[in-house]
């Protein structure tokens, strides 16, 4: 099976609560590059997504190319939470490519947590693919990587 965790885009300043900050526009186009890419390269058959407003925004660019497949909302991969469990309701989804949209630093700490190797930052909207026979702390692989580019 496949994990693919993604990164929210670039999101307004913080003004409003964190939960409901948006995407700006420049956040839309790194979404949508790394949609593409997602989809170019790999088959989602579910996505999980985080509550907060910039997360579903992000998962949006992907329902655009794969309005068919399934998503849900897991509460428990905000920001500061607990990846241990995040990555326990995560084992419990049944599917061969998963897309995980989330935040920093959850999607470092489940990314470590997967390979057994140490946190490294995510760029915003950046997809990182594991590959692994089911899902258990430090059995996974990375196998690619994409961030969008800047525009010049």
């Amino acid at each position: 099976m496949k994990i693919i965790l993604m990164r929210h885009g670039q999101a307004e300043d913080e003004s409003r609560p964190d939960s409901a900050r948006q995407l700006t526009e420049y956040g839309q186009q790194q979404a949508a590059q790394t949609a593409d890419y997602i989809m170019a390269h790999y088959t989602p058959d579910y996505f999980v997504v985080s509550p907060y407003d910039r997360a579903q925004q992000t998962l949006a660019q992907l329902q655009k190319h794969a309005p068919n497949v399934a998503a849900v909302v897991q509460d428990n991969i905000t920001p500061s939470d607990d990846a241990h469990a995040a990555l326990a309701e995560l084992g419990n989804i049944e599917a061969e490519c998963l897309v995980v949209v989330c935040h920093m630093s959850i999607v470092a700490n489940l990314a470590s947590l997967l390979t057994g190797n140490s946190p490294e930052s995510f760029s915003l909207a950046e997809a990182r693919v594991f590959e692994m026979e089911f899902v258990l702390a430090g059995m996974a692989n990375e196998i690619d990587r994409f961030v969008p580019v800047q525009p010049y």
